[in-house]
């Protein structure tokens, strides 16, 4: 008989159990965390501020740095507590609770890259109508939409976790709970979990993601057809940061979650997590504002510079 438990809580084995490496770990991730905050703040506060930026664009870019809070709130600040603690421990509803807004605030955030590629595909390709298609409802509808495939793809996974038995010392190979080294850990059958995982990952992965690629490949081609060299880089600028944000993104958090077990390991989880989770927050923001012009001007003229 096996032992089958329903856990009770969960233990974080953590990026290191050296203590003078954790403490190094909770400098830097202190700094990350509080240069996520101020830069996605100035963002939205930049685009409140400032009428200019009453745009589509900046509309998607103000609840993209409100999903970047959220998602960086809902792993750091428990990931500082535990490198300055000996007990990393947390409750299995504590965990469930990390693990839903993890699984809910990273697809909303993907969808919202995707209405950010179709909005950039309605600028470069269809100027004329970009104001009566890019209109105020559509971009609140495409908005709730994001939120609404987050939640749907949280609930999902969730569902399915509720019925797994937990055994052992419920120790988590990680820094914070995720569903795939929260799988690891059960003593039951997870083959439909996996299933659901793999299917749900795939589906509103590819959902977001093949919108984004076909508004590029209808950028790029009506950029490419500019004779101008100067109106190539005018109109390839409006798109370059989106495009670094969507490769960082995708990159990683594809790659963590469709990935076979197989090539798993304890170090490879964790570089990707920190990447897609901590450090992609903290990047936006200086993407957006280096590289938009716009964004310096507003930014300038709120702290007084000419």
């Amino acid at each position: 008989m096996e032992n089958r438990t329903s856990a009770s809580e969960f233990i974080f084995l953590g990026l290191s159990k050296d203590p003078q490496l954790q403490f190094f770990f909770f400098l830097v991730f202190s700094t990350i965390y509080i240069i996520t905050l101020s830069g996605n703040l100035t963002i939205i506060l930049v685009i409140r501020v400032d009428p200019s930026l009453y745009t589509p664009m900046y509309f998607f870019l103000s609840h993209l740095s409100f999903v970047d809070i959220c998602y960086s709130t809902d792993i750091v600040p428990k990931m500082l507590v535990d490198l300055i603690t000996k007990q990393k421990a947390i409750s299995f509803v504590g965990c469930l609770t990390q693990m839903f807004f993890s699984l809910l605030l990273s697809v909303t955030e993907v969808f919202i890259l995707s209405a950010m590629a179709y909005d950039r595909y309605t600028a470069v390709c269809h100027p004329l109508h970009y104001v009566v298609i890019m209109n105020k409802t559509i971009c609140t509808y495409l908005v709730m939409g994001a939120w609404i495939m987050g939640f749907f793809f949280a609930i999902l996974n969730m569902v399915t976790t509720l019925n797994v038995h937990f055994c052992g010392a419920h120790e988590i190979s990680h820094f914070s709970c995720e569903l795939p080294p929260l799988l690891k850990l059960s003593c039951s059958d997870t083959f439909l979990n996996n299933v659901i995982l793999f299917s749900s990952v795939a589906i509103f992965g590819l959902g977001s993601f093949l919108p984004t690629l076909v508004s590029y490949i209808h950028i790029i081609s009506t950029i490419l057809k500019i004779r101008s060299a100067e109106g190539r880089s005018k109109a390839f600028s409006t798109c370059s940061s989106h495009l670094i944000v969507v490769g960082l993104l995708y990159m990683t958090g594809m790659s963590q979650y469709m990935k076979p077990t197989k090539v798993s390991s304890m170090a490879l989880d964790e570089i990707f997590s920190i990447q897609y989770s901590i450090l992609t927050p903290m990047l936006n923001p200086i993407i957006y504002s280096l590289k938009n012009k716009e964004v310096k001007r507003a930014l300038g003229k709120i702290f007084g510079h000419k």
